[in-house]
């Protein structure tokens, strides 16, 4: 395949907000959402996941997930579990609670109109073994005219991060990622990373040591001391990946806190 660059970003002013599995399933939280969006008086995109959601509906198939480094091997019967909840259920359950916040919300995927174009991720090494993520996808670039006439016609973009190759092939790919290079590609303001912590934690237990403001190399010296670990590393290097793009800032925040100060915000 020809080697693919995402355009170069755009001028913007548009905030991308990024939403978890965990923060779809409280209504109150997506509620809250709604309300951050309409409150920041200028041009949103919401990019979810939905990784809990899909293991329910799987184990309800009788089928077990497996998780290796945190990402989902994506069998054939994990791919079809993947497009029923986050394209189907999910994605239309958050465009109708728009609706009914008053937001006029559009839900695409990441396959809609070749926004985002990926490749299947090859085998990789991962604690000695050999793993093939099968139905997992690598972002090669974003062409964000899609979301661009939606935003410009003064809709709020929801994209399920489904995604597809040049061949028509169909990925799971992860939601962060798609954020970020979203972000990048729209010349964003800011990208936030909504979860149920609300901010990055000196303490991952103690709800007080929430830091206001991190830098990147701030960050790099939390993961190598330690205090930055488990879920909320991958968030951290996502939110670094984004600054090398050219993205602004990046806030790891709660619902309530997107048309806010709240949270925590990542820097250069």
């Amino acid at each position: 395949m020809a080697d693919v660059k995402s355009p170069q970003p755009r001028v913007s002013r548009s905030v991308v907000v990024k939403l978890g599995g965990a923060i779809l399933a409280d209504a109150e939280a997506v509620a809250e959402v709604w309300t951050g969006v309409q409150a920041l008086g200028g041009p949103a995109v919401l990019v979810h996941g939905g990784g809990p959601q899909a293991t329910a509906l799987a184990r309800r198939l009788g089928h077990e997930p497996r998780i290796v480094a945190g990402r989902r091997v994506t069998s054939d019967l994990d791919l079809d579990v993947m497009l029923w909840t986050l394209r189907g259920e999910l994605n239309a359950r958050l465009v109708a609670s728009a609706r009914a916040a008053g937001v006029r919300a559009v839900g695409v995927s990441g396959a809609d109109g070749g926004l985002v174009r990926v490749h299947r991720r090859p085998p990789r090494d991962v604690d000695g073994e050999t793993v093939d993520f099968g139905h997992v996808g690598d972002v090669d670039g974003v062409a964000p005219a899609l979301v661009e006439t939606l935003l410009g016609a003064g809709f709020t973009p929801v994209v399920a991060t489904i995604c597809a190759d040049d061949a028509g092939a169909l990925y799971n790919v992860n939601a962060d990622t798609v954020a970020f290079e979203l972000a990048a590609a729209l010349g964003a303001t800011r990208l936030d990373l909504v979860t149920e912590a609300g901010g990055v934690r000196r303490d991952a237990d103690d709800p007080d040591s929430r830091l206001d403001r991190l830098t990147a190399a701030e960050v790099e010296a939390g993961v190598a001391e330690g205090w930055i670990a488990g879920g909320m590393r991958p968030k951290l290097e996502v939110a670094r990946a984004a600054l090398r793009r050219g993205v602004p800032a990046v806030r790891v925040c709660a619902p309530a806190d997107i048309a806010g100060g709240g949270g925590t915000t990542v820097v250069p």
